[in-house]
């Protein structure tokens, strides 16, 4: 995984330094954990579904961006800091039983 910016998009300021541009991507990121956490009612098995990762994805990501920068992160402790608790409790408090079409469409979506 490379950790510089993204490389910008038609249209967008080219007068960003690479700083500003990491600073919002990791703004954005934050705010995508937060909307997460906040929308408890939406199952991981959605998300994979319609957009190939969930909260999990998140983590593993995560936790790969660490391991290159050189730092260790469990797995467990970047799912703490993507679901905002212990994914045992986020499981039993919020996460329902799959469907059959939900499992269904897991073997349609490309993981992420």
């Amino acid at each position: 995984m490379d950790d510089t910016a993204l490389p910008p998009s038609p249209g967008a300021p080219a007068d960003l330094t690479d700083e500003q541009q990491i600073q919002f991507e990791a703004a954005a990121f934050r705010r995508l954990v937060r909307h997460l956490r906040e929308r408890t009612d939406v199952q991981n098995i959605d998300l994979m579904n319609l957009a190939g990762f969930c909260r999990n994805c998140l983590a593993k990501w995560y936790t790969a961006a660490a391991e290159e920068a050189g730092v260790t992160v469990e797995y467990e402790a970047s799912r703490k800091r993507v679901y905002g608790m212990p994914y045992d409790e986020w499981k039993r408090r919020f996460q329902s039983e799959a469907s059959p079409e939900q499992l269904a469409g897991m073997t349609a979506a490309p993981a992420a």
